[in-house]
């Protein structure tokens, strides 16, 4: 039985929605981009984007707490993929802090994600994942993600330009 706690976000969460998200991204970027791209992955590059999705819904989002403390945060909805079907979900986002990883949060985060798109309607769940992240890359094949192999594609993170790829499951 896992300490967290998952629940949904409220706007008071934004800011450390947006800590925990540079401080993971910081930490799983490290090997993959230059020094001064992990610096502007700041929490205050970020809240206004968090404070908005808390806000709006898009994505829906659920943080992970153990005392009190934002620990992680999962972002899901709608796929944003062109011609997907409704009923096809997305993890938008899926973050949590280092000093946490390995200890369940992210399973604990993932099963909030499911349910919710379940809820929604959603009987298959896609995640784009960097092909350098192993790290994520493992949690999510873990979870039953199988790599579609066709969706590989390059995107640009800041001056960088990162190989992504498609993972899915049913939900």
């Amino acid at each position: 039985m896992s300490d967290y706690e998952v629940r949904p976000a409220t706007l008071r969460d934004a800011k450390a929605v947006a800590e925990v998200h540079a401080a993971a991204a910081q930490a799983a970027y490290a090997d993959i981009l230059p020094e001064d791209q992990l610096r502007a992955l700041a929490p205050s590059t970020r809240e206004a984007k968090w404070r908005e999705a808390i806000e709006f819904s898009e994505p829906q989002v659920q943080v992970a707490e153990i005392d009190g403390e934002v620990v992680g945060f999962v972002g899901f909805d709608r796929s944003r993929d062109p011609k997907t079907p409704s009923t096809t979900g997305e993890i938008w986002a899926i973050y949590v802090k280092p000093e946490h990883w390995g200890k369940g949060v992210g399973v604990a985060l993932w099963d909030a994600a499911r349910d919710g798109l379940e809820e929604e309607g959603c009987t298959v769940v896609t995640v784009w994942v960097p092909l350098r992240n192993d790290r994520a890359m493992r949690f999510h094949e873990l979870a039953g993600f199988k790599r579609e192999m066709k969706t590989a594609k390059t995107t640009a993170l800041g001056a960088v330009k990162i190989e992504e790829i498609r993972l899915k499951r049913a939900v």
